[in-house]
């Protein structure tokens, strides 16, 4: 059986298959546009208009309280950092971009405090984990600024004391109870009287082997 071929013709017809009204029909709307923006524009009434860019840097955006800007470090009431330099938020930090080089704190209140605290603003992907892994409120990413522009690499790297210049003190209480929060819950019982823990857990100490 042979097979039969149909011819099927291009729809539309010759204005449309030549495309010249179409490209003029297109080039119309955009002129219209940009008169209608353009007198409006002109005559102070640019937030009429149908212009969806900012005259940046005289106009900026203004972004919600949520929006992860640039980082901060938080102060004490004394204005040292809070950074325990526990070396969470480098850990966590999935670009690396921080650096911590912890040392001894002079008077004795906390263990450790970072001598050196360095963020690449370049190699931050802005994913805000190193503020959620900070159990001491030390770091935030809320100053709803962006990183400024440098002709230098080493430019956008910050360095503690940049850090510590846009923070203020934190209201957190470390520790849960606040200072010598040890000495604190040392004579407090953890669990309420007559509770009972469950599941019970192993028995404390060596087990000997059932013999059957």
């Amino acid at each position: 059986m042979a097979i039969g071929v149909k011819i099927v013709s291009r729809p539309g017809s010759l204005s449309q298959q030549m495309y010249l009204p179409a490209i003029a029909e297109g080039l119309g709307v955009t002129f219209r546009h940009f008169v209608t923006n353009f007198a409006k524009n002109v005559t102070g009434m640019r937030k009429k208009s149908e212009i969806q860019t900012i005259e940046y840097p005289e106009e900026k955006k203004v972004y919600p309280e949520r929006h992860r800007g640039l980082h901060r470090l938080m102060l004490r009431e004394d204005g040292q950092v809070r950074c325990v330099a526990c070396m969470m938020c480098p850990t966590v930090c999935p670009a690396h971009c921080i650096t911590i080089v912890p040392e001894e704190a002079p008077d004795g209140t906390i263990e450790k405090r970072p001598k050196i605290f360095e963020i690449d603003e370049l190699r931050c992907v802005v994913c805000g984990l190193c503020a959620e892994a900070c159990p001491c409120d030390a770091i935030r990413m809320d100053t709803l600024e962006h990183a400024k522009p440098t002709y230098r690499r080493v430019d956008a790297i910050l360095d503690k004391e940049e850090l510590m210049s846009r923070g203020v003190q934190s209201a957190a209480v470390q520790g849960g109870v606040g200072a010598f929060w040890r000495e604190k819950v040392a004579g407090e019982p953890q669990n309420p009287p007559a509770a009972e823990v469950v599941p019970p857990g192993p028995p404390a100490g060596p087990v000997e082997p059932s013999v059957p």
